[in-house]
């Protein structure tokens, strides 16, 4: 399972410098105020893809922190509870009209 792993990674990356390979034209990237950047297709593809992909983790972040959060609390009240073995668990509750085969 691992060959196939390596080899579908040694496939992607192939395709990718392919594409790298493929995309060297230089463009300009015009912004606000005149102000315009030159470079190779690839390079502006990179950063981009770079740009969005470290706004997405920061976005993130918040929920991540939360539920960091929320496990720990979540920890500390299971800490708090006493532990209950096998020998001293208390019987089940029983519904009205309910026998103690109807528990099994």
């Amino acid at each position: 399972m691992r060959v196939v792993g390596w080899v579908v990674k040694i496939v992607i990356f192939v395709l990718l410098v392919g594409f790298a390979v493929k995309n060297t034209d230089p463009i300009t990237v015009r912004f606000y105020l005149g102000y315009e950047w030159h470079s190779p297709l690839v390079f502006v593809i990179l950063v981009f893809f770079a740009a969005g992909a470290a706004f997405g983790a920061l976005s993130s972040l918040p929920y991540a922190f939360r539920h960091r959060r929320e496990i720990r609390a979540l920890r500390r009240a299971l800490d708090k509870r006493p532990e209950v073995t096998s020998g001293d668990a208390p019987p089940p509750e029983r519904a009205a009209g309910q026998t103690t085969a109807d528990l099994s």
